[in-house]
């Protein structure tokens, strides 16, 4: 069974030439680079050049909160899916990284295969401002404005306070029963990947409604399965570990030499947010430590 990697990334092709090198010949890898990103075509011919590197694309503009995140997801998983090899199916942002060997990874998912890791929990929920619905009912408009300039988050704020302050909501989002909210980086089999992209393309009507909602691919992979005969077979969490903490500039935290202790003794299999240079020594530390735990299994169902 070969394992494809789905990389949403924007920047630090080399800390994904780290990642790719660390893995074995039965992880594939699908990545998307943020189209108004600025990388060398050397680096590109580089990343393109890995024999594990499948399909590299940089067809969408990626604002944070936007749909084009999304659609990124669902056109690298498509093209994942292109080979009958791969068997799991695993979200990524580019400040990523294993914290467990490839054989540990791939002996876990062969002993709960078919179970699908994700995070979900209903909406409305305390977990999420406003309780998430809200990302639904009003125009959020990421993708015309970038939320990361100073204008464009003032843009974005001010268009919602209108719409509130008039009273203006959109019509319900009524496609599914129940709806459903969780973390954008899982690990789902073939099957259930399969699935959610079948429902997509016949009822096209699910995306166009997704447009200007706040993080859809926070919500469209939850809801779609957990309204589906792949309920019974979620398990509500996701296999990335992630601290959520504001440290080094960043929340959630960007990983450093101080972590190592929790990254090992994690029963995670990846780990996230990882920026150079405060994470090189720790990316270092762990392929270190990571070699040394290769032949431990992972046996654990979390």
């Amino acid at each position: 069974m070969k394992h494809a990697i789905l990389f949403l990334a924007y920047k630090n092709i080399d800390h994904l030439m780290e990642y790719i090198d660390f893995m074995d010949d039965d992880f594939l890898f699908f990545i998307h680079l943020d189209k108004k990103s600025k990388f060398s075509n050397a680096s590109i011919e580089r990343l393109t050049s890995q024999k594990n590197v499948v399909f590299v694309s940089r067809k969408y503009s990626v604002n944070w909160g936007g749909l084009n995140l999304l659609k990124a997801l669902l056109l690298l998983a498509k093209e994942a899916l292109k080979n009958k090899e791969v068997g799991y199916l695993h979200s990524m942002s580019g400040q990523d990284f294993p914290i467990k060997s490839s054989q540990q990874i791939k002996l876990f998912f062969e002993r709960h295969n078919g179970k699908q890791f994700i995070e979900y929990f209903p909406l409305p929920s305390s977990r999420w401002v406003g309780g998430g619905i809200n990302r639904l009912d009003y125009y959020s408009f990421y993708d015309v404005f970038n939320k990361k300039t100073k204008s464009g988050s003032k843009l974005i704020s001010i268009l919602l306070k209108i719409q509130k302050f008039l009273g203006f909501r959109r019509k319900p989002f009524a496609f599914f029963p129940k709806l459903y909210g969780g973390s954008a980086w899982w690990s789902l089999s073939r099957s259930c990947v399969s699935y959610v992209i079948d429902q997509l393309d016949q009822d096209p009507q699910i995306m166009v409604r997704m447009k200007h909602t706040h993080c859809p691919e926070e919500i469209l992979f939850q809801t779609v399965l957990l309204n589906s005969p792949f309920q019974s077979s979620v398990h509500g969490n996701t296999m990335t570990l992630v601290l959520w903490e504001c440290r080094n500039g960043n929340s959630p935290a960007t990983l450093d030499r101080s972590d190592l202790s929790k990254v090992l003794n994690s029963n995670k299999l990846f780990a996230r947010r990882f920026e150079y240079p405060v994470s090189k020594e720790l990316v270092k530390l762990i392929k270190k430590e990571v070699h040394k735990q290769s032949d431990s299994l992972i046996t654990f169902l979390p």
